[in-house]
């Protein structure tokens, strides 16, 4: 219990909820967009900021309509043509460890929601945000929400180049017997062998020269 009432610099701690926080907040005539809004921290934060005077757009999970498209189209083209001021955006909607899966959009389910679909939501309400701020003179607030595991892993980078090592020569290949090209691509995995590849690595504190590379 401990671990969880120290106080952080903002001056609050875990064992604090969303009112404790908002307390005394009067955010009548702000507007707040705010993703992954139907259930759990999302909800939350909508249920307190509604509380505090704020309107929510509440932007839940669709997977059917959960491309690039829509959010473009009905997301923001809905926002846009409403005429509504936009304060406040939070980027919350997030999925976390799922099994390997696409998007409709053909790539990575965790990347394509945790950060492509908000990184566009941002970039297609920005000038929406900056016009709000600059005919209320109130300063916005977008925020993204994160994790402690955004820290670097060394192995987890390391996997990432060697899959895009993999990914390159597949699209290569591909568009190379597309133009009929006699060029054959490949993706060599090498085995255990006894190489310097760890030299530098920060498990061994650099020093080994000669260990196994894989």
């Amino acid at each position: 219990m401990v671990l969880f009432s120290r106080r952080g610099a903002s001056g609050f701690s875990a064992c604090n909820t969303a009112e404790d926080v908002t307390l005394g907040i009067d955010g009548s005539g702000l507007t707040a967009i705010i993703t992954g809004s139907s259930n759990g921290i999302g909800a939350e934060t909508a249920r307190v900021l509604a509380m505090r005077g704020v309107p929510i757009v509440m932007a839940v999970r669709n997977t059917a309509a959960g491309t690039f498209h829509s959010i473009n189209e009905k997301v923001c083209g809905r926002i846009k043509s409403s005429g509504l001021p936009l304060n406040i955006l939070i980027n919350n909607a997030g999925v976390m460890a799922l099994p390997y899966k696409l998007s409709p959009d053909k790539v990575e389910l965790q990347f394509a929601t945790n950060h492509l679909g908000h990184f566009l939501l941002t970039d297609l309400l920005l000038e929406t945000m900056k016009k709000t701020a600059s005919q209320s003179n109130i300063e916005g607030r977008i925020v993204n929400v994160s994790s402690e595991a955004h820290k670097y892993n060394s192995w987890g980078a390391y996997g990432q180049s060697k899959l895009a090592n993999i990914l390159h020569a597949n699209e290569l290949s591909r568009r190379l017997k597309e133009d009929g090209a006699a060029i054959t691509v490949n993706s060599l995995h090498p085995g255990a062998i006894v190489t310097n590849l760890w030299r530098d690595s920060s498990i061994f504190g650099g020093k080994s020269s000669s260990m196994v590379s894989f």
